[in-house]
């Protein structure tokens, strides 16, 4: 097992559970008893987890938005999957938005070795386009970044988004089901998704699936505004279909 799979199992593990010890961790992962105790004072420092004698908790209230370095070390395979697949769909020469968040943080980084036009929404994907090889064209909205996730939300992002047209948003999403839409777990950054959507002549929503059959509190809009879902495999099959009941194209990768 690879430190960044061992890592997000753990990270994973530690959501789940709320507390688990160093030796059950090693039996899980097969790892040594030292090996997981640097792992976890690594995961505390990026702020995943917090470390307490013996092993690790969780930082992660029920209800809330995981953090963004916690999100960072989940299904990282399937996240590239699903960003080889979304720049599939886009030819070179198109103009994209690009939303926030960690699978769309991978689909930065396949966008900048290609011919496209980009404005990303967050400083994470602004860094990746701006230090990337140079093919894509980065371009930068205004706005405020909410703390710890990097997200531009505000008047000035909107304004931005307003200002312009895209042929193609790709957006990621807190929770997708076809009865219940898109919705997000902050209402600046459902205001930024809503906006993003009006400016765009197609919709792609990019989420591993375990963001499927699942409803955050801020709706953003109804499942019929998007053109196309890639997600994983391991998406509910049941959602699928009940998406594509509603005309939208699901690629599971």
């Amino acid at each position: 097992m690879s430190n960044a799979d061992r890592h997000g199992l753990i990270a994973q593990t530690v959501r789940e559970s709320g507390r688990v010890t160093v030796q059950v961790l090693a039996e899980l992962t097969g790892a040594s008893e030292m090996t997981i105790r640097r792992d976890l004072d690594a995961l505390a420092a990026q702020g995943v987890l917090e470390r307490v004698r013996g092993g690790a908790r969780t930082l992660l209230l029920r209800g809330e938005e995981p953090p963004f370095a916690l999100r960072a070390h989940e299904a990282v395979d399937a996240k590239r999957r699903i960003a080889a697949e979304v720049s599939s769909l886009i030819a070179d020469g198109e103009t994209v938005l690009l939303d926030s968040g960690t699978t769309c943080l991978e689909i930065a980084h396949v966008l900048s070795r290609r011919p496209v036009t980009v404005m990303a929404l967050s400083l994470q994907a602004i860094h990746v386009l701006g230090e990337g090889p140079g093919q894509a064209t980065l371009m930068v909205p205004g706005g405020r970044p909410r703390a710890a996730e990097g997200a531009l939300t505000g008047p000035l992002t909107l304004a931005s988004l307003a200002a312009l047209r895209f042929d193609t948003a790709v957006m990621g999403c807190c929770g997708l089901s076809a009865a219940q839409g898109l919705t997000a777990y902050d209402l600046d950054d459902a205001a930024v998704k809503k906006a993003a959507i009006d400016s765009s002549r197609r919709v792609v929503v990019a989420t591993d699936g375990s963001k499927l059959g699942h409803t955050a509190y801020a709706y953003v809009g109804p499942a019929t505004l998007l053109h196309t879902v890639v997600t994983d495999t391991a998406a509910p099959s049941a959602e699928i279909t009940a998406l594509e009941d509603t005309g939208t194209v699901v690629r599971a990768v």
